[in-house]
């Protein structure tokens, strides 16, 4: 047993104990008729009233399609982008062009939601947006980008690919610093170029890195970051961009319908389970399983 280690782990079990797992407890109140006099405890039983009432509303079913869509789009879409960002840094051989690149693509990461809304809206605004500008001086009309369903979505998937790509990166970057060069120079006197080279050693390389990702990423099918649509969302596009967390804020903070959100988060929380256990056992058959 490493001592040291376990030591060193400490803090972060303790954090997820206290912060994850402790108040799962709450969940208890999608089963109850939950009111602030009564407190979780004392609020009265009402079994899968919640879930009745929550599946029998037609906008529900509107609201999951919702989610699906937009988060299925940011991961398979999205989830590539970060691996060819780190291949493409990886053969970079000029030290100063590769950080200045660095730089540029992790920044992102650090600015909030509400910067990087900010600055959607002034490229994509319809009337003072720059590529509205442009579209204007070339054939005198503009185009609703913000405000159309699938220019909207597509705006979406962007600015989160955008946003998240570069510290995506870094963990494949990691997995790519462990692949022997002499695997390169191997392949480079059989006359392999670069491109066989990135086929045939970089991808197999970190392909448990990917396969591992890909099954944590799956957890989150079901989640789309409440900043970003809350940002982005407006009234022309709410049948695309009403989704669980935007529900859960309108309808369980804002109505105090607090035992309804909780059985929509439950639900969510259960399909994320569902979507890891079978990507996982799809991987485990081509033996890159996570257990």
């Amino acid at each position: 047993m490493n001592v040291p280690l376990l030591i060193l782990f400490t803090p972060i079990i303790v954090f997820f104990i206290v912060f994850k797992y402790t108040p799962m407890a709450g969940l208890i109140i999608a089963f109850k008729q939950y009111t602030f006099m009564e407190g979780i405890w004392g609020s009265d039983w009402v079994g899968l009233k919640n879930f009745k009432v929550l599946f029998s509303n037609s906008l529900t079913l509107s609201i999951i399609r919702n989610t699906v869509v937009l988060s299925g789009l940011s991961i398979f879409v999205g989830f590539p982008f970060p691996i060819a960002l780190a291949i493409m840094l990886n053969e970079a051989r000029r030290k100063w062009f590769k950080r200045m690149v660095q730089t540029l693509v992790f920044l992102p990461h650090f600015l909030s939601w509400a910067v990087i809304g900010g600055i959607v809206v002034t490229i994509f605004s319809q009337e003072t947006g720059i590529v509205n500008s442009l579209l204007k001086t070339l054939n005198g009309t503009t185009f609703p980008f913000l405000y159309h369903e699938r220019s909207w979505i597509a705006i979406f998937v962007g600015s989160g690919i955008w946003k998240g790509a570069g510290w995506g990166s870094i963990i494949y970057l990691a997995a790519l610093s462990t692949i022997d060069s002499h695997l390169y120079e191997a392949a480079s006197m059989d006359g392999a170029g670069k491109w066989r080279q990135i086929w045939h050693i970089t991808l197999p390389g970190i392909s448990p890195t990917i396969v591992l990702v890909f099954i944590l990423t799956m957890g989150s099918v079901m989640e789309v970051g409440f900043d970003q649509v809350y940002i982005l969302q407006n009234a022309s596009v709410s049948g695309v961009a009403e989704v669980i967390s935007t529900y859960i804020y309108r309808v369980g903070l804002q109505r105090a319908q607090f035992s309804l959100t909780s059985a929509m988060g439950l639900f969510e929380s259960l399909i994320g389970l569902v979507f890891v256990l079978t990507a996982n056992r799809i991987a485990r058959r081509f033996g890159q399983g996570l257990w």
